[in-house]
């Protein structure tokens, strides 16, 4: 899983061929630490077939915001560079993230 930072959001993931997830998450959100290890686990899974990256909104607050990014945790599915679908809040569990991931493929 690669740690994203403001300054390589864009080479890692706008400007990837290919699919990305994102999982935007804060040191402050509890429910992202916890579906956090669910993510890796994904990761792991599913890893072969899609990049797999994290950012903390905590320290990119503008990119956040520019990604639409309002509440957290929040895990996006990126396609070359666009946006394909996304999770939010209490939406964003193992179950559903592993339904989108299935759909992007």
């Amino acid at each position: 899983m690669i740690q994203l930072e403001k300054d390589t959001f864009e080479a890692e993931v706008l400007n990837k061929e290919g699919l990305v997830l994102v999982d935007f998450w804060s040191d402050g959100c509890e429910p992202c630490k916890a579906l956090m290890p669910h993510v890796v686990e994904l990761s792991e899974e599913f890893g072969d077939k899609m990049t797999f990256a994290k950012l903390n909104t905590a320290k990119a607050r503008r990119l956040a915001i520019k990604q639409k990014v309002l509440g957290l945790p929040t895990v996006i599915i990126y396609k070359n560079g666009e946006k394909l679908s996304e999770l939010t809040k209490d939406d964003a569990t193992k179950e559903n993230i592993r339904k989108m991931i299935e759909e992007a493929l």
